[in-house]
């Protein structure tokens, strides 16, 4: 897994110029956007005799990883595209209060909901809350008549150096995933028309320069093409800049690009599972704000990276 520019595939609007190589030439604001998905309370590093990901993973090391890029870039957002639980014991004894404590540490901005953050129900849930120092956003669950009314946030901006960010979230159908006492009155509205609201609300009355959307809904679905997914997404909305992926533990090599509806570009990137890899994307701006230059290093977490 290594970095590199999305520069010769992306549409020229989103160009610096033509065959330039210069991110920083012209560009006015640099924006870092940091992230995760399906981290499923793999707080160690697998194991070295683990056959498929050896000595790999772990928060101690992510988090050193992401105090380093701080400490070198001034507008970061750390964000995390849910199941944050489920998978070892640590969930199982602590209920995910571990998990959210150490999230908080790693000071990140923002989650959203995937379907085993409802694993111990509702009150499971907001019994460890408190623990999370970062709000959770969830745009297509509707927590009206459930204990959860007013704990998570439709959608959240957020202003780094002038650039303004709207970042809303969008989750799967829990029916059928999910035992119904897990959720409860929790209503599952449909992702694609929830996240062409927010796109058009964040873009067009908030007038926000970075549309991101949190998504647990899977990047594709092969023997299931109907099934809503991330390309889905992408290709039949239009205002989103950025969809952060979650749900189907995707190892994408690089950020994607999708068409929208409008046949604008919209980026898609997914970080597989576990901790394994820190999604990251540089966005160059313009003195108008707008997109000059993307690159992009989904980085591996192993023991190269000192604790």
């Amino acid at each position: 897994m290594g970095g590199g520019s999305l520069a010769l595939t992306l549409a020229p609007n989103l160009l610096l110029a033509e065959n330039s190589v210069d991110f920083t030439a012209g560009s006015s604001y640099k924006l870092t956007i940091l992230h995760t998905n399906d981290q499923h309370s793999r707080i160690e590093p697998f194991d070295a005799s683990y056959t498929k990901n050896p000595n790999q993973g772990g928060f101690a090391r992510r988090a050193s990883l992401i105090k380093k890029i701080r400490s070198q870039e001034k507008n970061v957002l750390l964000l995390d595209s849910g199941d944050i639980f489920q998978g070892t014991p640590y969930f199982n004894f602590f209920g995910g209060e571990l998990e959210f404590k150490l999230m908080s540490m790693m000071q990140y901005d923002a989650s959203t909901m995937g379907n085993h953050d409802f694993d111990n129900g509702l009150e499971g849930f907001l019994k460890i809350l408190p623990n999370a120092k970062f709000p959770f956003i969830c745009s297509n669950y509707d927590f009206t008549n459930t204990i959860l009314d007013g704990k998570t946030e439709p959608y959240k901006i957020f202003t780094k150096d002038g650039i303004k960010v709207g970042i809303f979230a969008v989750g799967i159908e829990l029916d059928g995933l999910v035992g119904k006492k897990n959720y409860g009155e929790t209503v599952y509205n449909n992702p694609i028309e929830v996240a062409q609201h927010f796109a058009d609300f964040l873009r067009n009355d908030k007038k926000c320069d970075l549309v991101i959307c949190l998504s647990h809904i899977g990047f594709d679905y092969q023997d299931e093409p109907e099934k809503i997914s991330d390309k889905h997404l992408a290709a039949k909305t239009s205002g989103i800049d950025l969809i952060l992926g979650g749900h189907t533990h995707t190892f994408l090599k690089e950020p994607l690009i999708f068409k929208n509806k409008e046949h604008k570009n919209v980026i898609v990137n997914q970080v597989g599972w576990a901790g394994i890899l820190l999604g990251r994307l540089d966005f160059f701006f313009d003195k108008n704000k707008t997109i000059k230059n993307i690159s992009w290093n989904n980085q591996l977490i192993d023991d190269s990276i000192i604790v």
